[in-house]
């Protein structure tokens, strides 16, 4: 009897269990340069993508992104950073720059990407 040929989603999903695991630390500073908090950031799955599209009632990038990163953030225990209300206080309450900072560090964009751009994708 042939041995049962392992299937290509479970290959796949098998060779990046770990990258899943991985978090990115990334430091919020205020205007003063000072450590305001340290978030962490596991890799973005799809499904997170889908569940803040859904939560955003819209396919508004911006609206999208804040939640998804609300999705995302943990402290360094693990714990959520933020709860997915948070997202409309952040938008109102934050400049744009430091949430142009944390999510482009969240999609793991670097460099001269235009902003506008890389929200979209």
């Amino acid at each position: 009897m042939a041995a049962q040929k392992e299937r290509t989603v479970d290959l796949l999903c098998g060779a990046f269990a770990t990258d899943l695991q991985e978090r990115r630390m990334f430091s919020v500073e205020n205007h003063d340069g000072e450590k305001v908090v340290d978030l962490y950031f596991k890799p973005i799955t799809r499904a997170v993508r889908i569940r803040a599209l859904e939560k955003a009632g819209s396919d508004n990038a911006l609206k999208a992104s804040t939640i998804m990163m609300c999705l995302a953030a943990e402290l360094e225990d693990g714990t959520r950073a933020f709860h997915e209300g948070d997202a409309l206080k952040l938008q109102r309450e934050l400049p744009e720059k430091v949430l142009d900072s944390i999510e482009l560090f969240l999609h793991e964009v670097q460099g001269d990407e235009e902003i506008e751009e890389a929200k979209n994708d």
